[in-house]
């Protein structure tokens, strides 16, 4: 498939393939990509969700992936384990993948579905101080709210996050885009998806706010929310 081994489930089913992109330091087990999985099961619709470098059950150390490395690992899974158009489906910075991957595969992305989707936050995620820290000694360790494990991130990682910014005034993507978010989200301003929605150059692009939604939208309501907008959106 690529130079990277990389861990994956695919069921078979009818298309467009849900191609679920999970967010930073987090893996395929999590509870949206699995309701993910378990829909597309019981209503016949092929799904693919799989690990990046270096993250759950795909090998690798986290510490060495960069935002190229995981995007190119998106490309490859749809490149080698898809045929046919894909629905991307991107949790946090795989909102960013998402958008990445339909900028390089224009022809193979049938729609996208973001859940507080995070580009370009390697530009607004981080104080100056932190992104002096990271550009001094290569490493940031930050608390985390899922896990009792500082999160880590890499100079490395920042660097490639900056050179693939893509919230300009028009991100060339016509595809329809759903944007889901909280209004709760403490991790993600949900004003970016708006803000994202506006660049966006399709004309078929609607932003869903859950008033008291957080960064996780894992709760029943909230999966609900998501299947309901992929059922709408690829019927």
């Amino acid at each position: 498939m690529s130079d990277r081994p990389l861990a994956y489930h695919h069921t078979p089913g009818r298309g467009p393939t849900l191609v679920f992109l999970p967010g930073y330091a987090s893996d395929m087990t999590g509870t949206k990509a699995l309701a993910l999985e378990a829909w597309a099961k019981t209503h016949g619709r092929a799904c693919l969700r799989f690990d990046y470098s270096g993250c759950g059950a795909s090998p690798g150390r986290f510490e060495d992936g960069t935002l190229e490395m995981w995007r190119d690992d998106a490309l490859a899974v749809i490149d080698h384990l898809v045929e046919g158009p894909v629905t991307l489906v991107g949790s946090s910075m795989g909102g960013w993948i998402m958008l990445l991957v339909a900028l390089a595969r224009p022809e193979r992305v049938a729609a996208m579905v973001g859940i507080a989707a995070a580009p370009d936050f390697t530009s607004w995620g981080f104080t100056e101080e932190e992104k002096s820290t990271l550009a001094r000694t290569g490493r940031l360790e930050q608390p985390s709210s899922y896990s009792d494990q500082p999160t880590v991130f890499t100079r490395a990682f920042w660097e490639s996050g900056e050179s693939l910014r893509v919230i300009w005034p028009s991100i060339a993507i016509d595809c329809p885009v759903r944007l889901i978010h909280g209004q709760r989200d403490e991790d993600v301003p949900w004003e970016l998806s708006v803000q994202l929605a506006r660049a966006i150059r399709s004309a078929d692009v609607q932003t869903i706010l859950v008033k008291d939604g957080d960064h996780r939208l894992s709760r029943d309501a909230d999966i609900g929310t998501l299947i309901s907008t992929i059922e709408m959106l690829t019927p």
